[in-house]
């Protein structure tokens, strides 16, 4: 999508179609409607008479030959009540003319900016949500209509484009595209997304971005004693990978390093502890958190802040066969800490807790996991808002800002001492589950105990990965969610 800054009378833009947004009440007088020329507003206030027009969220009247313009279409979003406007319905309200415009065959579009006092922030929001709506999961059929999509996006200001309006509609289209990249990454099948697959995935955006990748295999995973992984990974006649990706840029401060873990379990079937085959389908997902972290390199890479970022995603299937590990095994994990198994379901943070070890051992003195843990949390807060854990509080605070700025929605969960004995094990340090209650709170903690005393966020996406619904802003499938936030955390910690 190509997308460009426009400064000329609104009533002389060229486009097929010009977007505005009006507010429920007074569609016809608010909102960014407010810079239409009179003719325009006359014929709103008209069809606001008559019933038409009302300004309810994400109602759409789209006027022909509209009156006034020279646009040959003008397309009215509705905002709804003013007082609860705000950047994130900006936002939806972006994804919502795209995707309405697109299904109609429309190519190109203007979105009028509301004034000088708003822009850069307008921009930002309007751009990486016009990119995350013009995508869709259609990729494999062979009727897909390729004519769908729209090439062009105009940003009709009110005045010439400032430097920081330059600014943000650059991060924001890097920002949209490394969404993107995350979303394709988790709505490959399984058997286009193998871990052999994903880890050719990571080399080549890494080459294409400038940055250092490195993949180790079977032994050098046996070789680093990472038993936890391993014992997942056996079960599988797919090898695993472990993918790190580096950002060092020159001149970067030792500290803080930080290390971003994202879980890869590309096919998650439960293994022994074999899952309902109700929705299996849905666990290719389980790598998630993975896809995640890789779009957020993606993103640094052409952000360049100054600070260094390792990214570590260990890439497994989860599957049954006579190699597979077994409730009742115990294993040793990189760490030195013995786990029981009880549940060969719990594999996430199995992985996630020799990743963790890995990272400290690089250098890493930050670490922030993000994965699809547990459908606990799924339970906790539905499929809207992210589960966030962590043991430094400063760290927690630090990511719920970055997502509030990045209009994610994310909520902190407790992580208290008391909680430690439900996965404790009679016969080993730790238990890999920890009973129904307070699952997703048990689970997090239980990765915890592997970042130790480092700093450590845990960010369980299990619920806010996928949208199982058409939404009028945003495509049933993947939503790339957490990659907006950590990339606004890691310019912040930057500056």
């Amino acid at each position: 999508m190509k997308i460009e800054f426009r400064q000329e009378p609104i009533a002389q833009l060229t486009s097929s179609a010009l977007v505005a947004y009006a507010f429920e009440g007074s569609p016809a007088s608010s909102g960014s409607v407010e810079r239409l020329p009179a003719e325009s507003l006359g014929f709103l206030r008209e069809l606001q008479s008559a019933g038409e027009l009302s300004g309810k969220a994400y109602e759409c009247t789209l006027i022909h030959r509209p009156p006034g313009l020279v646009a040959a279409k003008l397309l009215i979003v509705g905002a709804g009540k003013k007082e609860k406007f705000d950047s994130a319905q900006q936002r939806r309200l972006a994804g919502t003319a795209v995707r309405y415009l697109r299904s109609r065959g429309v190519r190109d579009l203007a979105w009028v900016v509301l004034g000088p006092e708003c822009e850069s922030g307008c921009i930002r929001t309007v751009v990486e949500e016009a990119l995350i709506a013009d995508y869709d999961t259609d990729r494999y059929k062979t009727e897909r209509d390729l004519q769908r999509g729209i090439d062009r996006l105009d940003l009709a200001l009110s005045h010439p484009p400032s430097e920081g309006d330059e600014t943000a509609r650059e991060r924001a289209w890097i920002v949209g595209e490394a969404q993107n990249f995350t979303r394709h990454l988790v709505n490959e099948p399984p058997n286009q997304m193998t871990p052999i697959l994903l880890a050719q995935q990571a080399q080549e955006m890494a080459k294409r971005f400038g940055l250092e990748c490195q993949v180790l295999g079977p032994e050098e995973i046996r070789a680093l004693k990472m038993a936890a992984f391993w014992a997942v990974a056996q079960g599988s006649e797919e090898p695993p990978r472990l993918i790190v990706v580096r950002y060092v840029p020159p001149g970067a401060p030792e500290a803080p390093t930080i290390g971003l873990v994202g879980k890869g379990i590309t096919f998650d079937t439960g293994g022994i502890s074999i899952k309902s085959s109700e929705n299996m389908h849905e666990q290719k997902t389980d790598m998630a958190g993975g896809a995640t972290v890789l779009g957020v390199m993606e993103a640094i890479a052409q952000l360049k802040p100054q600070l260094r970022v390792i990214t570590i995603v260990p890439a497994t299937e989860n599957m049954p066969s006579g190699k597979a590990f077994k409730p009742g095994d115990v294993i040793t994990s990189m760490s030195g800490k013995t786990i029981e198994i009880l549940n060969t379901d719990a594999e996430g943070r199995l992985v996630l807790a020799d990743a963790l070890t890995y990272a400290k051992q690089l250098g890493c003195t930050v670490l922030i996991d993000v994965a699809t843990l547990t459908g606990a949390i799924r339970t906790a807060l539905g499929e809207i808002t992210t589960g966030v854990f962590g043991w430094n509080k400063e760290w927690v605070d630090r990511v719920l800002s970055a997502a509030a700025t990045a209009g994610e929605k994310m909520w902190p969960l407790p992580v208290d001492e008391d909680y430690r004995d439900l996965y404790r094990s009679s016969i080993a340090d730790l238990a890999n589950i920890g009973g129904r209650s307070g699952g997703a709170i048990t689970a997090a903690m239980f990765v915890g105990e592997f970042a130790g005393d480092t700093p450590w966020v845990h960010l369980d996406i299990a619920g806010t990965r996928w949208s199982n619904e058409e939404k009028p802003y945003l495509a049933k499938g993947p939503t790339g969610i957490g990659l907006r936030t950590l990339v606004e955390l890691l310019m912040n910690i930057s500056t």
